[in-house]
């Protein structure tokens, strides 16, 4: 399988969704209808475009409320951002990021401190990974051995508390390979044994907690993904939800992992749908689906973060393939949710993304139109 470079953002776009993996627990409890007492903010960068997939991606939030992420400009040009709490917007753009359209800077991780990680585009469309300290400017990096060709390079996406990022690096051959890179620039590269080593396969990191457990997937020569948890390449930790498909494109994927090293993650199954699954370190792994997901192929439900106390966020598809999102609690409710403005047509509606630890929840919805614009949703 040749795995697009590109999916976090085509994901974030509404065109295409991860691979993902569910059964529905009896025991957990759903709720329809948002809570009544939670209220919404639009995250809208000052310079973001205002066309069709033009706009603003709210994807991180930090446990002093402040938010990071990316917008596309009127010329589909990516620039990062810092939104304090005080609702001051800062443009994050990394040294040497291209300037033509689908190219520039995006951001995808905040620590408690306010470090920022992400990776942005050259002029030459190759990736290049940056880590940025509260209040200073992008250092870029790359992992050695990462590729220069289009849609090669090095890619991070996640931060803990001690400024440790992860990630992964294409290389000549566009094979995959995760990392972990220290606050003083050390790089150890991650290979899942086991991982495929063709076009587009390998390993990927996505998420890393304070004590350094990397969460992310990999995939085998056939094309079928697995996710895992762990530390080094000899101590990761296979995980395949029980009703995920074994085709190519199919099985299970980590989204996210939390200060308790419980995981949580999307399968996808024989048909093609989508459903959530959250495993507590050393516990058992549990299948959900948000109620109102759909049930065929590219619909169901996408869990994406999970805070400290196990609350997870993420989005589901419905019968009509519009997305809304959803927020679960440590007890299993589920409470579904639509940001005012968010559109009701094909591939439109709300994508939760990341909770913080008050249960904040940061996101994107398309409008009527397809245009994006962030959010925070407060409890």
């Amino acid at each position: 399988m040749q795995h697009n470079l590109r999916v976090d953002r085509l994901i974030r776009q509404g065109k295409l969704i991860l691979p993902a993996f569910v059964l529905v627990i009896a025991s957990s409890t759903w709720a329809q209808t948002p809570a009544a007492h939670a209220t919404f903010t639009d995250i809208n960068a000052p310079e973001a475009g205002t066309l069709i997939y033009q706009g603003t991606y709210a994807t991180c939030i930090n446990t002093a409320g402040t938010i990071a992420g990316y917008y596309a400009d009127q010329s589909n040009v990516y620039h990062g951002f810092i939104r304090s709490t005080a609702g001051v917007y800062t443009t994050v753009d990394a040294p040497g990021a291209g300037t033509a359209a689908y190219q520039g800077t995006e951001v995808f991780g905040i620590n408690t401190a306010g470090d920022i990680t992400g990776y942005y585009f050259d002029s030459a469309s190759v990736y290049h990974a940056f880590v940025q300290q509260a209040g200073g400017t992008p250092v870029s990096f790359d992992v050695t051995g990462a590729g220069t060709a289009v849609d090669q390079g090095t890619l991070a996406f996640g931060i803990n508390t001690a400024g440790d990022v992860t990630g992964y690096y294409v290389d000549s051959g566009s094979l995959n390979h995760a990392f972990r890179r220290s606050p003083s620039g050390t790089i150890a590269k991650i290979n899942f044994t086991g991982a495929g080593r063709g076009l587009g396969e390998g390993t990927l990191a996505i998420s890393i907690n304070a004590a350094n457990d990397l969460a992310g997937y990999y995939y085998d020569a056939g094309g079928l993904a697995h996710g895992f948890v762990g530390k080094t390449s000899s101590t990761l930790v296979a995980i395949n939800a029980p009703g995920a498909g074994t085709g190519n494109s199919q099985g299970t994927v980590v989204t996210s992992i939390n200060a308790a090293s419980a995981v949580v993650g999307i399968y996808t199954d024989s048909i093609g749908a989508r459903h959530g699954w959250l495993q507590p370190s050393g516990g058992s792994l549990v299948e959900f689906d948000a109620p109102g997901a759909g049930t065929q192929y590219n619909q169901g439900t996408q869990p994406y973060g999970i805070n400290g106390g196990g609350t997870i966020t993420g989005d589901y598809l419905d019968s009509g393939t519009v997305f809304h999102g959803f927020v679960r609690n440590a007890a299993g409710t589920v409470t579904t949710f639509n940001a005012p403005g968010a559109g009701t047509g094909l591939a439109q509606g709300t994508i939760g993304y990341s909770v913080n630890t008050a249960g904040d929840i940061v996101g994107w919805y398309f409008d009527s139109g397809t245009v994006i614009h962030g959010f925070l949703r407060t409890p």
